[in-house]
């Protein structure tokens, strides 16, 4: 199984980035795919997930409202938009799979992504 997350980048605050992370070697529509975050010196941040099928959705509270989480199952892919980012948003971001269970927290999910760094900065 891999999942490989890209779009990450440096970006001023207010400014937008769309994340992707693609899945192989699982079956991606029954998987829960979620987004967590690090900062360097905190723990990891539980940011958003979707549901195997799409329906249900789910925010941390410190992105909720700025942030959308969603999945294209004919892709293997799962996106987030960020937008009005925010310094506080700088950290590691990474994608996690889970199979037929909706949790936000880690163990929750079975498969771990490399992550992609978004820095807000001006």
């Amino acid at each position: 199984v891999q999942l490989q997350a890209s779009g990450g980048g440096l970006v001023q605050p207010g400014g937008s980035l769309r994340l992707s992370c693609v899945a192989s070697g699982l079956t991606f529509s029954r998987y829960t795919m979620g987004w967590f975050r690090r900062a360097p010196g905190k723990e990891r941040e539980f940011v958003a997930n979707v549901m195997w099928s799409g329906g249900s959705t789910y925010y941390g509270d410190s992105v909720k409202g700025r942030f959308t989480i969603s999945r294209d199952n004919a892709k293997n892919t799962v996106y987030l938009q960020m937008d009005n980012l925010k310094p506080e948003d700088t950290a590691g971001y990474h994608c996690a799979a889970g199979e037929l269970r909706f949790g936000r927290t880690p163990q929750f999910y079975d498969y771990w992504g490399q992550g992609t760094q978004v820095t807000v900065s001006s």
